[in-house]
């Protein structure tokens, strides 16, 4: 069986690239226009209108809703933040802790949205199971649980080889934790669903709608500009795209293959009967689901970073990267050797120089923005909608301070990312030197962090 490459992603597989929604006719008005049809714009137009039933708002999007992120990602609606411990540095202990516990909540937000506006994006409460299967990894695993806990988690589990294998058999495996904050969905039903909930209220989509620029009150298209006192970017890896945003977020590279359905007896050997999301300790990391349909579908850097911050079209992956990440099944589930491969493809996250999300808007222009997840944007993006809703209520003055727009990432500023080639040769030799620190860890030359990710991590402003 051929391999499909690209096609945006699986998760368009069953039903197919949808029928774009007519783009703009003209110039035209709004109260607030929201730049980006994904899930942080989806949400932020839904609990705006749900707010204020009276406020027009306008979504503009470039391809379709969920062609970005928010239709190719792995599928892991949890309690990850980007940037939370930088945000204990700059704004003590307990404000990081207050953003931890809303993203424990956001989790169950999403779950019953979906649930409240009859959205089906098979969704799988089965928690977050991130396993360690080499001695720097273990020691890793256990440094992250004892952080996680110490920020509010109290219900997460520390677990023993014995222990995680009772939940997912990886090969290899030495420990493991899991928390509760964590639940399977499909991404394009998710995205979808937001969609139309959002169109019921009111919100008007436009789609094949490319933003050029955004200045205040004002977003540019080639069809016409939408003036409105409020413009919300919500572009997250895209953001490159606009004018005068290139070094603003960088777009990282992700990549994904789903296996065939798989046959019982291969879903013996690995069990996996709790719907949790995977993900492990290695530097070069990797995250997986099991679909509703009974693949495996895995994900993993494979090309990180393409010069002058260029996306791709389509999510075609390269061929090495699609057999990179085979090589990974197979190691994590020796008996999947021989399944097929059905699909692969490729999608971007948006990466601020210092590694954290943030919410903001300008009181003095109008402009607003959020994302900047790294990868964490399933849930994220609705912690973040909901601050955006806060923050343009309570400029407009319809609404108050809120213990959501107290949260430290609101109006987080940072540096711009080094111009070309510094960027291209930075980010190409951060992610080599994490490949070769995880091939050292995996022969077990050492039982601490190879040293040359720590200093990886240092230079690339990871921590």
């Amino acid at each position: 069986m051929t391999t499909v490459n690209g096609g945006i992603s699986f998760w368009y597989a069953r039903t197919g690239i949808p029928v774009p929604r007519e783009p703009l006719p003209g110039d035209g008005d709004a109260d607030v226009v929201i730049v980006g049809g994904g899930y942080t714009g989806l949400w932020t137009a839904y609990y705006l209108k749900k707010a204020v039933p009276f406020l027009r708002i306008t979504v503009l999007e470039a391809k379709f809703c969920g062609y970005g992120a928010s239709g190719r990602n792995g599928g892991w609606l949890y309690n990850g933040i980007a940037g939370r411990d930088r945000y204990a540095k700059l704004h003590g202990h307990e404000a990081a802790r207050t953003l931890q516990l809303a993203m424990n909540d956001t989790v169950d937000e999403v779950v019953r949205v979906a649930a409240q506006e009859g959205i089906d994006a098979d969704i799988q409460r089965g928690g977050v199971l991130e396993v360690a299967y080499s001695p720097a990894q273990l020691a890793r695993l256990k440094a992250y649980h004892a952080t996680e806990t110490a920020f509010g988690e109290k219900d997460r589990v520390l677990l023993g080889a014995a222990e995680s294998a009772g939940r997912i058999r990886v090969a290899g495996t030495v420990g493991g934790t899991w928390t509760p904050h964590g639940a399977r969905v499909h991404p394009v039903k998710l995205v979808q669903g937001v969609a139309a909930a959002a169109e019921r209220l009111g919100v008007v989509i436009h789609e094949s709608t490319p933003v050029t620029e955004i200045r205040p009150k004002h977003a540019v298209t080639p069809y016409g500009t939408v003036r409105a006192p409020y413009v919300l970017r919500c572009t997250e890896g895209f953001t490159a795209s606009l004018k005068g945003q290139r070094r603003t977020w960088l777009p990282m590279n992700s990549s994904m293959i789903a296996t065939e359905p798989l046959p019982p007896e291969i879903w013996e050997t690995i069990g996996w009967e709790g719907g949790e999301t995977l993900g492990d300790m290695a530097h070069a990391y990797v995250y997986a689901q099991r679909t509703a349909d009974g693949r495996i579908a895995l994900g993993g850097r494979g090309v990180p970073y393409r010069f002058g911050s260029r996306t791709d079209n389509d999510g075609r992956t390269q061929a090495a990267t699609v057999e990179a990440l085979r090589e990974v099944l197979v190691r994590l589930f020796p008996s999947t050797a021989g399944v097929a491969i059905d699909h692969a493809w490729s999608g971007v996250l948006g990466v601020p120089r210092d590694w954290c999300a943030s919410v903001q808007l300008d009181r003095s222009t109008g402009l607003g923005w959020a994302g900047g997840y790294v990868g964490s944007g399933v849930a994220t993006a609705n912690l973040a909608a909901r601050t955006l809703r806060d923050l343009v209520q309570l400029d407009s003055g319809q609404g108050q301070r809120t213990e959501l727009t107290a949260l430290p990432w609101v109006g987080h500023r940072v540096r711009r990312w080094e111009p070309e080639p510094f960027r291209w040769v930075g980010v190409r030799g951060m992610y080599a030197a994490y490949r070769g620190a995880d091939r050292r860890e995996l022969s077990g030359r050492s039982a601490a962090t190879d040293p040359v990710a720590r200093y990886a991590d240092r230079i690339s402003g990871r921590h």
